[in-house]
């Protein structure tokens, strides 16, 4: 009798894996008053861009910002400070990540239930050198404003570094934001990935540039510094070999001559020219710059494709149709 002949496997189907980086405004805009209620709207809307992009060809990995819901819990625990002891800036950080992960859920995971994908937060630290200049150099402003005379207690009493902000008519608090080194939770998540996760799960990681931590005494420690969110997801996109970064900003595109009479938003364009940009001061440090940073880090890494828009035009962006890009076929 001739044995049955073996059915032939289908070979599994090549994925595309993204990683996408939340800004801010996918959680609060700058008019909002920072309630829950306007946070789940503002998350479903973007969860619903997401849910697009979050085809049966995709692996989706989601990072996001922080620093509203950071500049809350500063607020809180200097409030409380006399009945509960204050946590420090890295244990809020922690959780945000908890409190922004458990919203991306709630909202994405409403929108892929269809699909059978489920949303997994995950804590993520993210390792820096103790001895980055940036310890001796706080520049990144955290929570609220305070008048001078205040400024200057918190200054003598705390060792805060506050500057003034003439614009806004009070004070801020400086913390240094060290350059992020090593994802601590990356070899985790790329081992799932590689072993096929990603075509049921939604990670979530690495929110507000994750966690930072230093190493001392054959251990890790946590420290009050706050890391750049977009450097922070080409740290993901790099440690998980993503093919593709995202970063969505509440623009369509970087843009050229910003805030001029010629300003023109570009589009299609090569990491060389966008490096020329960069240098020539085109993209501002405090908005656009860290993002065109983060996708050149991620680009030089060994990533092929890099994308900033916002959230109407993600799926096209995705698909090196609109945006910012580099690495799309023209």
């Amino acid at each position: 009798m001739t044995p049955p002949r073996p059915r032939r496997r289908r070979p599994a189907p090549r994925r595309r894996r993204i990683v996408v980086a939340l800004g801010g405004n996918a959680i609060q805009r700058s008019h909002d008053h920072g309630t829950w209620t306007e946070a789940v709207r503002r998350m479903r809307e973007a969860a619903a861009a997401l849910a697009t992009i979050a085809t049966p060809d995709v692996e989706l990995v989601v990072t996001h910002g922080n620093g509203p819901q950071v500049g809350a819990l500063l607020r809180e625990a200097e409030l409380g400070a006399r009945e509960v002891p204050a946590p420090p800036l890295h244990v809020l950080g922690a959780e945000t990540e908890g409190q922004i992960g458990y919203l991306i859920a709630q909202e994405l995971g409403s929108a892929l239930e269809r699909t059978g994908r489920v949303v997994v937060p995950v804590v993520s630290r993210t390792a820096v050198s103790a001895r980055d200049p940036a310890f001796h150099h706080p520049t990144k402003p955290v929570g609220r404003f305070y008048p001078a005379a205040e400024a200057e207690r918190l200054r003598r009493t705390l060792g805060w570094t506050l500057a003034e902000d003439r614009s806004r008519g009070g004070w801020r608090r400086l913390v240094p934001s060290p350059r992020p080194l090593r994802w601590l939770e990356g070899e985790a998540i790329a081992a799932m990935l590689d072993l096929g996760a990603g075509s049921r799960v939604v990670f979530v990681v690495a929110g507000g540039g994750g966690i930072p931590v230093v190493r001392r005494a054959a251990r890790w420690e946590g420290v009050d510094a706050v890391i750049d969110k977009d450097l922070g997801a080409a740290l993901v996109a790099a440690a998980i070999g993503a093919e593709t970064l995202a970063i969505v900003t509440d623009v369509p595109a970087a843009a050229v001559g910003f805030g001029s009479s010629g300003a023109r938003w570009l589009g299609a364009t090569s990491p060389v020219e966008l490096g020329r940009l960069l240098r020539h001061g085109e993209f501002p440090p405090g908005s656009m710059g860290p993002k065109v940073e983060a996708g050149l880090a991620f680009l030089r890494s060994g990533g092929r494709r890099f994308v900033i828009t916002d959230f109407p035009s993600l799926a096209e962006g995705v698909a090196g149709r609109a945006g910012t890009r580099v690495g799309f076929p023209s």
